[in-house]
């Protein structure tokens, strides 16, 4: 990150001490909170801004706290879905403008959504649908999914059938429903938004946006040598 800024992780569970870790790592201002006081002593001592013990159940702690202040609260509570569900409704009654929340299940995400939280992470099951993309599509160079249906992902130009042929003639869009954003060249020339005259060579890089299963199809196509 270019700039430093706020970010308070309550819960210190496996998930939250790696969020502290990456974030110091990353240069910026953490406060970290937990109810157990071993935790906060010993495994974070020294290693944060601050760290605090303190129930992510009550109020007037958090507000001492001025958690509404924070540019980033992250919920990462584990196995306490009351708390979790509690702490987050909590920080956005307080004004915080970005809850991020880890959900331990689907019906905890609903929830945690429904009482504001801005973004609900599930680790383990976004790590296993990954795996899987991962090893169902081994020709995708790279990819990220933007939400459950839509995926931004880079391409290498395989097939013959898209050589020498400009972004118009290949009409990504309408045969393909995918939008190209990027050719990347061999030597890493990156043309950013192309336009529609901008040709596609052999071994090109493509970045494209779309639905994932329209991005899987073309890249069946677009990869077959």
């Amino acid at each position: 990150m270019d700039k430093t800024e706020s970010f308070a992780v309550i819960g210190i569970g496996q998930f939250g001490s790696a969020l502290c870790e990456a974030l110091v790592e990353a240069g910026q201002e953490v406060l970290a909170i937990d109810s157990n006081e071993e935790v906060i002593n010993n495994d974070l001592a020294g290693s944060v801004m601050r760290a605090v013990i303190a129930d992510a159940q009550d109020e007037e702690a958090l507000k001492d706290l001025s958690i509404g202040t924070f540019d980033h609260v992250y919920v990462s509570i584990g196995k306490d879905i009351e708390a979790s569900i509690m702490a987050t409704l909590i920080a956005k009654d307080l004004g915080a403008k970005d809850v991020i929340c880890r959900a331990e299940n689907r019906n905890h995400a609903r929830v945690l959504q429904r009482v504001g939280a801005d973004l609900v992470v599930r680790p383990e099951h976004d790590l296993a649908k990954r795996l899987i993309f991962a090893k169902l599509n081994p020709s995708l160079i790279d990819y990220v999914h933007i939400s459950d249906d839509t995926t931004i992902a880079e391409v290498t130009v395989v097939n013959p059938r898209f050589f020498n042929k400009t972004l118009s003639e290949l009409d990504f869009r309408n045969r393909y429903q995918v939008n190209v954003i990027a050719i990347v060249t061999k030597d890493d020339q990156a043309n950013t938004l192309p336009a529609g005259e901008d040709r596609v060579e052999k071994g090109n890089r493509i970045t494209v946006l779309g639905k994932t299963e329209n991005i899987q199809h073309l890249n069946e196509i677009i990869g077959e040598g």
